[in-house]
């Protein structure tokens, strides 16, 4: 695999065009809508605090079996789209009811970046993950973006049901380390990013890119 610098560019000059993402808000299941509590417009925030213990702004509330269900933003920015047509209406599970406008952070354009450009290492399954016992040493002396693996090389264990399976590296080539998105033994669901690799002789033109946007970009 080697990174397409071009379309990365081209990826970057989207962001710049419009940088913000939409997040569709449905409906968890069936049931009538009793109550917006948001208008078009609205600022809502997401959950916040250390631990996330602060719940995300009242977004609707939504009445199954005369047990209402108050649905809260999972994501800071502006309410739009909002369909009031559907007050005390009837709706199915994962009826469209709004859309949360947020801006992108500086992080998250990289975070972005960085997942469209990596050969990402995905779970395979629904299941905790771990570093291989080589990699982990590895990683704590040499350090994240320094530590090279190639094709064969054990990345990960997962465990699932006291059944521990190695995770290789199948992809040809020689790569760094470049991103850990998940945190040991913590439930990762199946397609999830668990590690981002960055070609060894893509990784200066990548870093470029990178101080590009942190010199730049200007929310």
């Amino acid at each position: 695999m080697k990174i397409d610098f071009t379309q990365l560019t081209q990826f970057l000059q989207r962001f710049k065009a419009k940088p913000y993402k939409i997040y569709p808000i449905f409906t968890p299941h069936t049931g009538k809508i009793i109550e917006f509590k948001v208008k078009e417009g609205d600022e809502v925030k997401g959950p916040s605090g250390k631990w996330l213990e602060k719940p995300g702004t009242p977004l609707f509330v939504l009445e199954r079996e005369k047990n209402p269900k108050l649905i809260r933003a999972h994501y800071d920015g502006l309410a739009q789209n909002v369909r009031i047509e559907l007050l005390n209406r009837f709706v199915e599970a994962g009826e469209l009811v709004l859309e949360i406008r947020h801006p992108l952070t500086q992080d998250e354009i990289i975070s972005e970046i960085l997942l469209n450009a990596l050969l990402v290492i995905r779970a395979p399954e629904t299941a905790r993950y771990i570093l291989s016992s080589e990699l982990g040493k590895r990683l704590e002396k040499e350090g994240l973006g320094k530590v090279i693996v190639k094709e064969g090389d054990e990345l990960l264990i997962m465990t699932f049901m006291k059944r521990e399976t190695p995770i290789f590296l199948k992809e040809k080539g020689q790569y760094i380390i470049y991103q850990i998105y998940f945190k040991p033994f913590e439930l990762v669901q199946a397609g999830e990013p668990l590690l981002g690799l960055c070609p060894v002789e893509d990784l200066p033109h990548l870093e470029k890119i990178i101080q590009r946007i942190k010199d730049e970009w200007s929310l």
